[in-house]
């Protein structure tokens, strides 16, 4: 196989992609970033793309190392972006001391993303409550089952977990674990990324300033 200076599969280092779907525009934005992403989601679930609210949450520990991983957006409102975990669980180690993080919606096939940084707080027990007794009955036992992030001997330890909890609160409703929780994320920069040929692409930011939110235009 031919390989590039680089060490990668020549096919790898040449798979690209012209982006031609359109452009954005300042005139485009709305004032506000919550109600922009709230028009670009609109479009994405119209487009049918495959989990809309999917997106990458980014978090770092209190030494600086990074992690990343696909969460569901769960809410949205002029207060953040809402998700829910396991409390316990890496995400949520990390944000217990650091509540920097970052959210990045990938949006290939309309050739856009959204980009999120802000800081996190916990949300109140009760809407954890009232959302975690929304979820299938399925995924309320598996909450109990499995201790996020912790290391397992194989998949018979998740196994019979699962099955131990069905069983505990067999004809029972399935009590709020204490350490499952979710987020709201208050947005301080919001950009709107859009693809354009030759990549130029455009890119929209609002930063958020005491005098409210500043829309800047940042080179590809």
């Amino acid at each position: 196989m031919t390989e590039s200076s680089d060490g990668l599969p020549a096919e790898l280092a040449a798979a690209r992609e012209e982006y031609t779907r359109g452009g954005l525009a300042e005139a485009d934005l709305l004032p506000d970033p919550v109600q922009m992403f709230e028009r670009w989601y609109a479009e994405a679930r119209d487009a049918g793309i495959h989990e809309p609210n999917a997106m990458v949450v980014a978090t770092a520990a209190a030494d600086g190392s990074p992690s990343a991983r696909m969460v569901l957006l769960k809410g949205v409102s002029p207060r953040g972006f809402v998700f829910y975990t396991n409390l316990r669980s890496r995400k949520g180690r990390d944000l217990a001391g650091n509540p920097r993080c970052a959210l990045l919606f990938p949006w290939h096939p309309l050739e856009r993303q959204v980009r999120v940084e802000g800081i996190a707080t916990q949300l109140p027990r009760e809407d954890v409550d009232a959302y975690f007794h929304s979820r299938p009955r399925g995924s309320q036992l598996g909450a109990h089952a499995s201790h996020q992030s912790t290391v397992v001997s194989g998949r018979e330890e998740l196994a019979t977990a699962y099955d131990d909890v069905a069983a505990r609160f067999e004809g029972a409703d399935v009590p709020l674990p204490d350490e499952w929780g979710g987020y709201r994320v208050l947005p301080e920069r919001v950009e709107f990324w859009q693809g354009r040929p030759g990549r130029m692409h455009d890119r929209l930011l609002y930063r958020h300033t005491h005098g409210g939110w500043v829309i800047e235009r940042l080179a590809p």
